[in-house]
Formats: structure tokens, sequence, C-alpha cells
């Protein structure tokens, strides 16, 4: 079972679909007990990170999250809920995530400097960085679909994919049992679905 968190941020129906359409059980859940009995968990989320933030810690949910990452748990985050796993993001000001992977999520307005369309919307390439189960029948040059305005910075020893959106914008991204993925794969047809049903073997 994959608990799917509800913290009031994110598409969760989505992404629960697809994992029906995978033939996956999962819940979407913000109860402790649920999310401890899960095999794995999904963090999805949408929108602004100090919103997401503030809802996350609201939900109490942090603490039984913590726990079962420590345990090693496998948990996924996706779109903003990658960079919920990171230190904080200066969106807003400054505001602290979840502090599990060292670096920070900033701006593509204050750090890109060639007239690119803001937010990177739509399909782009994922470039290999590192071999991992999460990428098994993935070929390469596969497209996925992405919506965002803020990216990770960090020492990058955790980047297992990047795109290309003038600077390498990491992808996916695995430290431990602790992934992230920038991009939809719920919205990434059938790359994404084999990412997530890869997920789900791991």
């Amino acid at each position: 079972m994959i608990a799917i968190i509800d913290y009031g941020v994110g598409n969760l129906f989505s992404i629960q679909n697809a994992l029906n359409h995978l033939g996956i059980s999962s819940c979407i859940t913000a109860d402790a007990a649920k999310i401890k009995a899960a095999t794995k968990i999904i963090l999805p989320g949408v929108g602004a990170y100090t919103d997401a933030m503030r809802c996350l810690e609201k939900s109490g949910v942090i603490p039984t999250l913590t726990e079962q990452v420590e345990k090693g748990i496998p948990l996924l985050g996706i779109c903003l809920g990658m960079q919920l796993l990171y230190e904080k993001s200066s969106e807003y000001g400054e505001t602290k995530g979840l502090g599990w992977i060292a670096g920070v999520v900033v701006s593509m307005h204050d750090t890109f400097t060639r007239d690119l369309k803001i937010p990177h919307m739509g399909w782009n390439t994922l470039l290999f960085k590192k071999d991992d189960p999460l990428l098994a029948n993935i070929a390469l040059g596969s497209d996925v679909y992405f919506v965002h305005s803020y990216y990770i910075v960090s020492k990058q020893a955790e980047y297992l994919a990047v795109s290309e959106y003038e600077v390498e914008i990491p992808a996916i991204i695995r430290q431990k049992n602790i992934y992230g993925m920038q991009f939809h794969p719920e919205k990434s047809g059938e790359v994404g679905l084999q990412l997530l049903a890869n997920f789900a073997k791991i």
C-alpha cells in the first residue's frame, strides 16, 4: 500500500488514478496509523512553498513522515513535494522546508539570465546522471511534463536525472530512501507511469 499524503495541497486524485491504472494499491490519507502501515509514501504538491509548508505543519503529519523516512521507508516527493524535501526556499522571503536533503529552492526569475518563458511549463527531456532502479526501462531521451518556476540548487550528489532549461534543472533525485521528481509523472504518459511503477517496486 502506498500512502499519498493529504495535506490540502497537490494532485492527489490524479496520482491515485495513475496508480490505479497500474494496479497499485494506494490510499489518500493524513492518518498517522495509515502512513505507518504503508510500504511507500508519496508527498505531492502544487502551488506556493510557504502555503504548502504551512498546510503540512497544520496537518500534523511531519513527525510521522520523519519517523518513517528515518526507518528507511521509501518516500517520493512530486513537483512542489520534491522541493519541500530540501532545507529552505527563497519564495516569498525565506521559508524553511523539511530539511531532509541539503540544498535550497531558488526562483528562475532571480537566477536566469536568458529570456526564457517562466514558468518552465511543458515537455522536456530527461538527461540521466546516474543509474538507479527508479530509472529501469526508461529510454534515453524520454520526455516528461514540467510546471514550475522554482528549482533545486544543491551539491548535486543526489541527482539521478536533469533537464536543461538555461541551467541543469534537477528532475529526479535520490538520497538513500528519499526520492523526488520535479515534473509530474501522473501527467507524463507512459514514461511517468513506468517511473511510478518502478517506485512501487523499490
